[in-house]
C-alpha cells in the first residue's frame, strides 16, 4: 500500500468515526430517592453539528435484575444502539431502573420511586443536556421484560410525557405472576401480595385499559411465542381489542431472550417513526 492511499484510509476512518453514534454514560442524583443512579445516552452521528437537531427522544427500559447498561453491552447485535440512533436519527436514553423497581413509586420503600425518577427529573434533565423536541410528539418510551410493563405503565399515567410507547416481552399481569423470584421483588415495592391483592391488579396493565385507552398514546405491544408472558400478553390484546384501543400487536418466533429483544427493537423504532411522521404532517396542514 502506498502512502497516498494509506492516507485515504486513514481520511476514510476518522471521518467515519467523527460521524457514528456517540455514548455518554450520566451519573444523575436523584432528589426524589437521595442516591445516585447511571443512565446511557446514545446521540446520532452529526449531533454535534451546530445546525443539527433538535432530535426525537427514546427512553430504553432494561429488564428485571438488569440496569441501565444492558441495552448497550448485552444484545447479540454488536453496537445495536449506536446503529439505530444513526439510522433512524434519534437520542436513546438508557435509565437505571433498579434491579426490581418494576418502575413504581413504591408505597412501602422510599428508596424507590422510579416513576418520579424518570418522568420527572430523567426527563427535564435530558431535555436541559441535549438538543431534544421538549413535548410529547417528539418522545417516545419502550422496554423489556419488567422494562415493557414499565414503559407502558408510565405511558398510561403519564400520557402527556410520550407521543408512543412500546413493550417488548412485557410483564403486563403483575397480579398473575408466581415465580418467586419474581413476586418477591414486586412485594418489596408494593407490600405483600396476600395483603395488597387490590394494589397489585391496579398497577397491572391488563387491568389498566381504560387508562390506556384514555391517554392518547400510539401502541406497540410484542411477545415471542415461547416466552413464558406469552398468555399474558395476548390476554392485553384480546382486552384492547374488546375496549378498541388502538395499537400494533405482533407474535413472531423466539423466547424471553436477548436475541429476540435485540430483533424487536427496530419494529419500535419504526413504528416509533411513523407516529413521529403523523405528528409532522398534522402540523404541516395546519
Amino acid at each position: 500500500m502506498n502512502k497516498k492511499h494509506l492516507l485515504l484510509l486513514v481520511f476514510f476512518f476518522s471521518v467515519l468515526f467523527a460521524q457514528a453514534a456517540k455514548v455518554d454514560t450520566l451519573v444523575i442524583n436523584s432528589a426524589s430517592m437521595q442516591k445516585m443512579l447511571k443512565a446511557g445516552v446514545v446521540t446520532p452521528d452529526g449531533y454535534k453539528k451546530k445546525k443539527s437537531g433538535p432530535y426525537p427522544v427514546l427512553y430504553l427500559l432494561h429488564g428485571h435484575k438488569g440496569n441501565f447498561s444492558n441495552w448497550l453491552k448485552v444484545p447479540p447485535q454488536k453496537n445495536l444502539l449506536q446503529g439505530m440512533a444513526d439510522k433512524y436519527q434519534v437520542i436513546i436514553v438508557t435509565p437505571d431502573g433498579g434491579s426490581g423497581s418494576w418502575y413504581y413509586n413504591s408505597p412501602v420503600d422510599k428508596a424507590s420511586q422510579y416513576e418520579t425518577y424518570i418522568t420527572e427529573e430523567l426527563v427535564q434533565l435530558i431535555d436541559s443536556k441535549y438538543k431534544t423536541i421538549k413535548d410529547r410528539s417528539g418522545r417516545f418510551i419502550s422496554g423489556l421484560s419488567m422494562g415493557g410493563h414499565g414503559a407502558l405503565y408510565l405511558s398510561a399515567r403519564h400520557p402527556e410525557l410520550y407521543l408512543a410507547a412500546g413493550s417488548m416481552s412485557g410483564s403486563v399481569n403483575i397480579a398473575a405472576i408466581d415465580r418467586k423470584n419474581l413476586l418477591t421483588s414486586i412485594e418489596a415495592v408494593l407490600g405483600p401480595k396476600a395483603e395488597n391483592q387490590q394494589r397489585f391488579e391496579e398497577n397491572s396493565i391488563v387491568h389498566m385499559v381504560p387508562q390506556l385507552k384514555q391517554s392518547g398514546v400510539h401502541y406497540i405491544i410484542d411477545c415471542g411465542v415461547d416466552d413464558f408472558l406469552i398468555e399474558d400478553n395476548r390476554e392485553l390484546h384480546r382486552r384492547l381489542v374488546t375496549e378498541k384501543v388502538p395499537h400494533d400487536y405482533t407474535e413472531r418466533a423466539g423466547a424471553h431472550s436477548w436475541a429476540y429483544w435485540g430483533n424487536a427493537l427496530e419494529y419500535h423504532l419504526l413504528f416509533f417513526q411513523k407516529a413521529r411522521n403523523g405528528v409532522e404532517q398534522q402540523q404541516a396542514r395546519k
